[in-house]
């Protein structure tokens, strides 16, 4: 497979809520994004018999959101990322921006209607890991809400990386940074068997992708530059090489996502930020590294 590059303010939305606010939805092998045009009194509802596992709710600044199960109710701070549990919700928007969802593959609704979902429709090669499910929370399934304003140090890298996992989902929500990459120092990596999912909150990117040669030269292909703006989604295939670039002017703002959670990034102590909620299960310790490259310094274990 090659990339694919959904540009929301590009493309009409795939699903209109009831206030009219607008849903992009994009799909990969193992995970789907939808990100909502929100405003105050958006609704977003998950039923019952479409949600079967965790998902994970991200909010820009300046949004808040209430979060209704049929067991709880919880309020999401603006700037947050909160994991629902599975089953039926609610999220009540409160406040105007992109308002982002992760979910696995198995929202059979929403990856129906992705603006990819041809390219899914029938058998393809691929070289993705569809892995089970990592253990449940201890405590079992409620929501789960962390403000990223408490996992930011002024003082600290340009790039630093947030990141948090789910029992099928792990995201890393970069802390915004203002300036731009050396584009002397990029970090070109592949992934063995998963792919990535990022998508773009606000900023310009040229997301770079080399795809591997194999001894058959007439399935070789060329590298690709691809520029996006914001809100985008770039699904990067395994094993394809890939860096991404921040261009142009003004705050970036930049999530990866990864189905199942990645075990590389899990065999380090603490840099998953929300590790106690979610334990890792045993083989993680022991689990080979499926990553390679010119891993930048964050990357590497």
């Amino acid at each position: 497979m090659r990339a694919f590059c959904a540009r929301h303010y590009e493309t009409p939305a795939q699903i209109d809520e009831a206030d009219g606010a607008p849903t992009w939805i994009t799909r990969g092998v193992s995970l789907c994004v939808a990100v909502t045009d929100a405003r105050t009194g958006t609704v977003l509802r998950r039923p019952e018999a479409d949600q079967p596992d965790e998902y994970i709710l991200i909010l820009p600044e300046g949004v808040s959101a209430w979060i209704r199960t049929p067991s709880e109710t919880v309020q999401a701070v603006p700037d947050s990322l909160t994991i629902l549990p599975p089953g039926a919700s609610e999220i009540t928007v409160t406040g105007e921006g992109p308002v982002s969802r992760v979910f696995s593959a198995r929202v059979r609704d929403l990856a129906a209607v992705a603006v990819n979902t041809g390219d899914f429709v029938q058998g393809h090669e691929t070289d993705v890991r569809i892995g089970a499910d990592w253990p449940d929370p201890p405590g079992g399934f409620r929501v789960r809400s962390y403000p990223l304003a408490d996992h930011v140090d002024p003082e600290g890298d340009r790039i630093q990386p947030r990141v948090f996992r789910s029992t099928n989902l792990m995201v890393n929500v970069f802390a915004p940074w203002p300036t731009r990459r050396d584009p002397r120092r990029l970090s070109p990596h592949w992934h063995t068997d998963f792919e990535q999912a990022s998508l773009a909150i606000s900023g310009d990117y040229l997301h770079h992708i080399r795809y591997p040669w194999g001894s058959d030269s007439t399935r070789w292909q060329p590298d690709e530059h691809i520029e996006t703006g914001s809100p985008s989604v770039c699904i990067i295939p395994p094993p394809a090489q890939h860096t991404t670039q921040d261009v142009g002017d003004g705050v970036a703002r930049l999530i990866d996502i990864f189905a199942p959670p990645r075990a590389d990034f899990s065999q380090r102590p603490g840099f998953v930020l929300n590790e106690a909620d979610y334990p890792a299960p045993d083989w993680v310790k022991a689990a080979e590294v499926s990553t390679g490259g010119a891993l930048a310094g964050w990357q590497k274990g």
